[in-house]
């Protein structure tokens, strides 16, 4: 072997050397620069000692305003507009003209039908004549009678055809959309106006197993719109329902509440209902955020000889910010409040005051 090769053969090792040896060094300065958590290192947190409260004796459910009647209104028969009589925001009563439909082929129609009528009444008159003086078989009688059935049949179809071209209002409420203008094309089950009624609405709410009892069929409770917290309106209980959400366990509380005189309060606005307990016990409350996890089931951290341990609890109620907890907890406890970042069960910690 000659010693061109040989150095070839060195330097070329030499180079892999090098390289290996670089990698390993770049592999320890990135270790050292990667941040390693330290699981026994304590973590920072906020606390509450908790004891027994007195809860308010009133108490508010939040629910949506929803229209008792809402429809859109389409066509019964095919037909091209030729005029629109209301407009987005007009205020309508029952059996109002919203929408006139062009009925001209329909009149001429009716038109040839009644000349048809007319021949057919001389008909039955001329062989009811002919029939008594036998001078006529009594078939073309029947015929005559029978055709002119089918005609009046066919004269008040096509009168309540023409009667559906001009489309009325089936309740009084408010147009709220408008899908079709003058000159477009209306077809049956085509959407051309929607109307809504908010004279009076169905506002419901959801309430735990622990709430729904505070709610009666038919009884009555004052109910407030959030914008308008100086009208108290009335809600009376239509049903409160007798199978649970499946996933919040809520129970669904649904009433009928008639708006003010000048229809201020509009559907999808928020309002709460109120309800007054029965003054009782004192319970434990907590802050809702407090609470981790899903509601299914809702867990909290307690904070024992320095370290976090997770607690399953039922909770009774909720109401603005807290809950009210039926069971996993007793007064004393201390409960993780805030600091969650990296916290776990069995954590150490630290609480900050």
């Amino acid at each position: 072997m000659n010693t061109k090769k040989l150095l070839w053969i060195f330097s070329l090792v030499a180079i892999i050397v090098i390289m290996v040896l670089q990698l390993k060094k770049n592999k320890e300065v990135t270790l050292h620069k990667i941040y390693h958590y330290d699981k026994s290192a304590p973590i920072s947190i906020h606390v509450d000692t908790l004891k027994l409260q007195q809860l308010n004796n009133k108490t508010s459910f939040t629910g949506i305003f929803n229209p008792n009647r809402e429809t859109k209104i389409s066509a019964d028969v095919p037909g091209k507009i030729i005029s629109v009589l209301v407009d987005e925001g007009s205020v309508v009563k029952k059996g109002d003209p919203l929408i006139q439909q062009d009925k001209s082929d329909f009149q001429l129609q009716l038109e040839q039908v009644e000349v048809s009528i007319k021949g057919l009444e001389d008909d039955v008159r001329r062989y009811s004549v002919l029939k008594k003086a036998d001078a006529v078989q009594g078939v073309k009688l029947e015929k005559a009678q029978l055709g002119l059935q089918a005609a009046k049949i066919q004269k008040a179809i096509l009168q309540d055809k023409i009667n559906k071209t001009t489309i009325r209002a089936p309740f009084s409420g408010i147009i709220t959309m408008k899908f079709r203008e003058k000159g477009e094309y209306a077809a049956p089950g085509m959407p051309l106006l929607q109307l809504v009624n908010i004279s009076t609405f169905k506002f419901t709410i959801n309430v735990s197993e622990n709430e729904v009892i505070l709610f009666q069929t038919g009884k009555e409770y004052p109910v407030v719109a959030n914008v308008y917290p100086q009208d108290r309106l009335t809600g009376k209980v239509t049903s409160v329902g007798s199978e649970s959400n499946k996933m919040s366990h809520d129970f669904p509380v649904l009433f009928t509440v008639k708006n003010t005189p000048d229809l201020k309060v509009k559907a999808g606005m928020f309002g709460n209902v109120y309800v007054k307990r029965e003054r009782n016990n004192q319970h434990i409350i907590i802050e809702a955020s407090s609470i981790v996890g899903s509601n299914i089931p809702p867990q909290v951290y307690i904070v024992k000889n320095g370290k976090a341990w997770l607690h399953t609890i039922v909770i009774a109620s909720r109401f603005k910010n807290s809950a009210v907890i039926s069971k996993g907890l007793s007064p004393n406890d201390i409960v993780v409040t805030s600091g969650f970042i990296n916290l776990f069960n069995g954590a150490n910690v630290i609480i900050k005051k």
